[in-house]
């Protein structure tokens, strides 16, 4: 459960890095808020398995062009489009532009849940 009376807090961007390359994780639970995110910073080619969540993602392109498959659909966004995939529906994106990509995918959870396919 989210404490709703929490303090504000200020989570530096290298609390949060997974892997090697600036990609960041950020759960909501730690740090009372009840959404969460991935801030994805991905070369050409590079991008997510396929996998889904039990509920809705939303994602943000900031730089560069992803390309996201939801359930049968294929879109391609540029940085300032967003994207939106409900709960349950199988997605993944991929960088199909030839610079790095930067993209925010919000959580509509306090906890990631994710279940892959791949």
């Amino acid at each position: 459960m989210i404490d709703t009376l929490a303090e504000p807090t200020l989570v530096a961007p290298e609390q949060l890095v997974i892997g090697s390359r600036g990609t960041r994780r950020f759960e909501g639970v730690e740090h009372g808020a009840a959404v969460s995110y991935f801030f994805v910073d991905n070369r050409p080619g590079e991008g997510s398995g396929l996998h889904w969540h039990p509920y809705p993602e939303t994602w943000v392109v900031l730089e560069g062009e992803a390309t996201f498959v939801v359930a049968d659909r294929r879109i391609v966004a540029t940085a300032g489009d967003t994207v939106t995939g409900p709960a349950f529906v199988p997605h993944r994106f991929t960088n199909t532009g030839d610079a790095r990509m930067r993209l925010i995918g919000i959580h509509a959870s306090a906890v990631i849940i994710q279940t892959d396919l791949e």
